[in-house]
């Protein structure tokens, strides 16, 4: 229950290991044109110079929450048991905000109270922080858990802006603490995203819907891809797992075509540092799960395809420096 005096806006920002990015993530919040609302700083339990770097910013919006290390699901259901606003803003230290996000997401929130996930578009920044050609474009209206599942239009944990009531209806106590709230899976190290997201849709029956700009802006980091692939999906499967549990009938029903498009965006990142071998044999198994990118989305498939066969044919640092240049840095789903 919000108070009298609450801000309008928690933003929750998990910190660890992120001195080179996080005071661009924090003064993006700072400039935002909507100013109600706090910034409460999850501090992981880093070794780094992350924390001081937050601690220099003076302003009385920010609030600093101290936990051993739990990982980026743990730290978020530390900042959101603390949050005291009515909206719940999610932004990784390594992401940026553009200044009118909490303004147009709030004025999205407040004319049309149906809505309990509002989100938007992410536009991809490297890791200096340079703005990369290709940006999302996902569907923004008339969102099924299915869309979640297969295509996942919210993108990535600093896209959303959640209401409160809709992230309770989801909340449960930790397995091992059961006086700790969670929100988020803390067992998952990656995917964690879209496994709230499948339970915001399936079990909470929560209403997800976009506003067209593009507002967060979401930095691709470059290292150890072939191993963050593998991690990435098997993490996936594991909430593939989780959600046949709580709704069988629904995973049997869209597990194969989610699982050809969740490879065929893993193909997308092998092929950013020329690994083609690993991209075709993505885009092989995606395609013996289901044929149905081909026919839904056929010119990307299509281009994830040649770009994988042209990667076998060049060597990978030739090939890696192409794909660069043709996506503005790397390429993405």
């Amino acid at each position: 229950m919000t108070g009298a005096n609450d801000p309008t806006v928690s933003v929750v920002m998990p910190v660890y290991h992120v001195e080179r990015f996080v005071g661009e993530a924090v003064r993006s919040v700072l400039a935002q044109t909507f100013e109600d609302f706090e910034l409460i700083i999850v501090d992981d339990g880093g070794q780094d110079r992350s924390m001081a770097i937050c601690e220099s910013f003076d302003d009385p919006r920010i609030f600093i929450v101290r936990q051993k290390n739990r990982g980026l699901a743990g730290a978020r259901n530390t900042g959101i048991a603390a949050a005291r606003g009515q909206f719940i803003a999610l932004l990784d230290s390594d992401d940026r905000w553009l200044p009118e996000k909490l303004a147009l997401h709030v004025i999205h929130l407040e004319a049309n109270p149906n809505i309990g996930v509002s989100f938007s578009p992410s536009r991809f920044i490297d890791e200096d922080g340079q703005p990369m050609r290709l940006k999302m474009r996902p569907k923004l209206d008339g969102i099924t858990p299915e869309d979640i599942f297969c295509r996942n239009p919210v993108g990535n944990g600093s896209a959303p802006v959640i209401r409160r009531s809709a992230l309770d209806t989801i909340r449960f106590a930790h397995p091992a603490e059961p006086n700790r709230p969670c929100w988020f899976d803390e067992s998952l190290r990656q995917s964690e995203d879209i496994e709230c997201w499948l339970r915001l849709a399936l079990i909470g029956k929560v209403e997800f819907a976009g506003i067209a700009p593009a507002l967060t802006e979401y930095r691709l980091g470059n290292g150890g891809l072939s191993a963050s692939i593998l991690r990435q999906y098997e993490t996936w499967q594991g909430v593939v797992e989780r959600m046949t549990r709580y709704a069988p009938a629904f995973a049997a029903a869209h597990v194969e075509r989610a699982r050809a498009y969740q490879l065929r965006y893993l193909a997308r990142r092998a092929v950013q540092l020329g690994d083609a071998n690993m991209a075709m044999t993505l885009l092989s198994e995606g395609l013996r799960a289901s044929r149905r990118p081909l026919v839904e989305e056929p010119v990307k498939s299509a281009i994830t395809i040649a770009a994988a066969a042209l990667g076998r044919l060049v060597p990978a640092e030739q090939f890696a420096r192409l794909a660069g240049r043709v996506a503005g840095g790397r390429l993405v789903a």
